[in-house]
């Protein structure tokens, strides 16, 4: 039996609740989405880190966390066109597993979804030097303001405002990868050697714990693709083609990021310069300064780029859980206001605001608990696709992932342990987010189950 409540089942005051405007098809939701994992600002300010501590074993991460992934689009493609929601993940979890299994994934999808538009915005400064010097935690918060802004307007707006975006990032890190290939300086059996340079000088090994250890960064790398699940209220015909933006998104940006990556990796000149991470230094010795700066300016917009679809997506979980009562009754009516333009507005500058004061936090934290808010997210989502052919759902009109139910199983396992290998402290601090989100549960929202936490699907998207 699912906990999920129609329209015709939720209290007087939500009888017509709130719902967004269909006017997207494939290509928009995918230049959205792409957006969203923003793979050039993922390259240039995300893949630095895995580089530092993975040498030149952090292409074979990525690949691996690619390949997992795949499992993970197969879960969102089949959740999604069952339960097209813009609460996303905490809607298929709760129809599927339960309310307060979907308020837990709600709650790591809220840590996700605020932690990780700051942690890209960050770098914004580090590629306007060829231009001028900032501050990197004012240029982010700047970055967050602006995209906030650009949140406000209409969603077909800023589908062409995103793609134009896109493409100057896929032409970045073209340049790269031509750069790269043409100046190698190692074999390709090089991306199987599994070393970095030490802190002495000396060449040491990364170990396959290690590796095993950075797939949660290496998972947050293409993490983006789930965008589709949350513009799955605002995709034409949902059932068709939420699973067909989820796999075409996850499929482009895993070669944007990755064949770069190989690029970088085999051109380096030595380990000491591929440890470090400064690619657009890279970039600059293997061509000029014009070229590295316009690569820089590049990066700069695709920053920007992915704060605008980041608080696009964000504005409308924070909408959803409004809408389904997540919250008091004063906080749910404002988080659930629509503007002029079709947007949630108060629920944009919920997420745009926090985002801004987020940059003053300390990265290595960010980067943390982002990456085990990530694994946990995928596991419950995984333990909900394998819940997904229960009663009623076995029999609706959906796109169905093949080799199930071994693919959710084998993600299950495979996810527990790379959680089990993250940092105590990164743990800690993800763990007592989510006792308190339990605390949360266990003292309002589940004494008041008959009005709150009602989780809703769309009328024009019930079976």
């Amino acid at each position: 039996m699912t906990d999920t409540l129609h329209k015709t089942a939720v209290e007087p005051a939500a009888a017509h609740p709130p719902k967004l405007k269909r006017s997207i098809g494939v290509v928009g939701g995918t230049l959205l989405t792409l957006s969203c994992v923003t793979p050039a600002s993922t390259l240039f300010v995300v893949v630095p880190d895995l580089f530092g501590s993975l040498g030149t074993a952090t292409a074979l991460t990525i690949a691996i966390g690619s390949l997992l992934c795949i499992a993970v689009a197969f879960c969102y493609s089949e959740l999604g066109t069952l339960i097209p929601s813009a609460g996303g993940e905490y809607a298929m979890v709760s129809t599927m597993a339960g309310r307060l299994a979907g308020w837990l994934v709600f709650v790591l999808s809220l840590l996700v979804v605020m932690i990780v538009p700051p942690v890209i915005a960050m770098g914004t400064a580090d590629y306007l030097a060829p231009i001028v010097h900032l501050n990197p935690s004012m240029a982010g918060a700047g970055v967050m303001l602006l995209a906030t802004l650009a949140g406000l307007l209409d969603l077909r707006a800023n589908a062409w405002i995103t793609g134009v975006f896109l493409v100057l990032e896929v032409i970045a890190a073209a340049v790269v990868a031509v750069l790269g290939f043409a100046h190698s300086e190692r074999g390709v059996d090089s991306l199987a050697s599994m070393q970095v340079a030490g802190a002495d000088g000396h060449t040491d090994t990364v170990t396959a714990m290690l590796v095993v250890s950075g797939l949660a960064i290496a998972l947050f790398v293409t993490q983006g693709f789930s965008t589709a699940v949350y513009l799955s209220e605002e995709l034409e015909n949902p059932r068709r083609n939420v699973a067909r933006t989820v796999l075409a998104t996850l499929a482009i940006s895993s070669v944007i990021i990755l064949v770069p990556v190989v690029a970088i990796t085999l051109g380096a000149s030595d380990l000491s310069e591929l440890t470090g991470g400064d690619i657009g230094s890279m970039v600059t010795a293997w061509s000029n300064s014009a070229v590295g700066t316009f690569v820089s300016l590049c990066v700069a917009l695709a920053i920007i780029n992915a704060g605008i679809v980041m608080v696009i997506q964000n504005s409308r979980v924070l909408f959803a859980s409004a809408r389904d009562k997540a919250w008091p009754a004063p906080v749910n009516t404002l988080f659930s206001k629509l503007g002029r333009f079709g947007s949630p507005w108060v629920a944009t500058l919920a997420v745009g605001v926090p985002g801004a004061a987020l940059c003053f936090v300390n990265l290595d934290a960010l980067y943390g608990v982002t990456g085990v808010s990530v694994t946990g997210m995928y596991l419950l989502v995984a333990i909900a696709a394998l819940l997904s052919r229960r009663g009623h759902h076995k029999h609706t009109h959906a796109w169905r992932m093949p080799l199930w139910p071994a693919m959710p199983l084998l993600l299950i396992a495979v996810l527990a342990y790379i959680l089990s290998q993250q940092e105590t402290s990164h743990l800690l601090w993800t763990g007592g987010i989510t006792a308190a989100a339990t605390l949360y549960w266990a003292l309002y929202l589940r004494p008041r189950r008959d009005t709150r936490w009602l989780v809703s699907i769309p009328e024009d998207a019930q079976p």
